[in-house]
């Protein structure tokens, strides 16, 4: 016969891990619920997802309850988060998942976590201009990272939220006026771009896209993607026709995504992978593994420009290097992206047009994508 404490602990660990809205745990059981673990979980790394009921947001989530280094998941959504955080619950992973719906459960949902997701985002609707949809998302990541700042302000964060290439300095902002910004904490998801890179030139060169990892730098949008298949490893030389056929590919992948599914969505099931690709990265620097080298959009001193995206090296501080964009051949030099970089080396009286002419074309090939 078990003790009433026992059978109090019980519930409580079912409770947590279930997240029902409508179970109330009480105090009195003796083991609050955000101490509560499923029973075997092992220790780990608390994440937290926001937007996790959106395209990206399911897929993410449920990959991230499959990683063996999570302990705890907190997924966040304005709409239909109990659904889905019932749905994710039920898998057999160490990982204890709970829901939180609505702007006034953010602040719980974003207690003394370690990395904080951000997928959170809107599509673009019928009539709206690419300049509506940027405001909309910039406020919905506004919003977030001012909850982030007052709730977790050393966790990591990573961002996927459309459009990558404005939208990281925005979050920048919100950390300067909090107080809390910390650039080596702060990334943009680029790794879509890597994850297709790797899978073309795998197709192109006969090999397994799981040994083969092709640096991408410069931006999230169009011509600002700049692939340096110069330094593909393994070593593979590429006719200049393959060139130009991969780095297209590579740059255009999102937008053969959007076509081919025909008005039902965008790269969302690619998107989910290549973030948790990135996540693992992180945690496993937060663990304190070694050489942990991934490409990813943040501020840097590598171009003029104040966010770059290209190699870092992760740790338990978040980016711990920022690596040069090291030879370039021909091809890359004379790419659109660098070329546009390297005006704003210009002479001490162009210098500041040369920087803010790159900011822009940034910005305006980020609207055209």
């Amino acid at each position: 016969m078990q003790s009433t404490s026992q059978v109090n602990q019980r519930i409580a660990r079912l409770a947590a891990h279930l997240n029902s809205p409508n179970l109330q745990v009480e105090e009195t059981s003796g083991l609050m619920r955000e101490n509560c673990r499923a029973k075997g979980g092992s220790p780990g790394f608390k994440v937290a997802i926001l937007g996790a009921a959106g395209g990206i947001g399911q897929p993410l989530a449920m990959l991230m309850k499959m990683n063996p280094l999570v302990s705890v998941l907190h997924l966040y959504d304005v709409v239909n988060t109990p659904g889905v955080t019932a749905d994710i619950s039920h898998m057999d992973t160490g990982a204890v998942v709970r829901g939180f719906l609505g702007q006034q459960q953010l602040e719980d949902a974003l207690t003394g976590m370690d990395l904080v997701i951000i997928p959170a985002s809107v599509p673009r609707k019928p009539g709206m201009t690419r300049d509506d949809l940027f405001n909309v998302n910039a406020g919905i990541v506004k919003t977030l990272c001012e909850g982030i700042a007052k709730c977790c302000p050393k966790a990591i964060v990573s961002l996927i939220s459309n459009h990558v290439n404005s939208i990281v300095p925005i979050a920048a902002e919100v950390f300067k006026k909090a107080g809390t910004y910390d650039p080596n904490r702060l990334l943009e998801v680029t790794m879509l771009d890597v994850v297709r890179a790797n899978t073309f030139v795998a197709e192109v060169s006969g090999r397994d896209p799981r040994e083969v990892d092709v640096p991408v730098v410069g931006g999230h949008a169009g011509v600002t993607i700049l692939p340096l298949l110069s330094q593909v490893k393994p070593s593979c030389p590429f006719t200049p026709k393959e060139i130009d056929y991969l780095t297209d590919r590579i740059q255009n992948g999102g937008k053969k995504v959007v076509e081919a599914r025909a008005g039902t969505g965008s790269a969302t099931l690619s998107m989910a992978y290549a973030a948790v690709k990135f996540a693992d990265a992180c945690l496993r620097g937060l663990r304190g593994d070694a050489n942990i080298v991934e490409c990813a959009y943040v501020a840097s001193q590598v171009t003029e420009l104040p966010f770059f995206a290209s190699k870092v090296r992760l740790r338990r501080n978040g980016v711990e290097e920022i690596y040069p964009l090291g030879l370039l051949n021909e091809y890359e030099r004379n790419s659109s992206l660098v070329a546009n970089c390297e005006q704003s080396r210009l002479g001490k009286g162009k210098e500041r047009v040369g920087r803010k002419y790159s900011e822009r074309h940034y910005l305006h090939q980020e609207m055209r994508c």
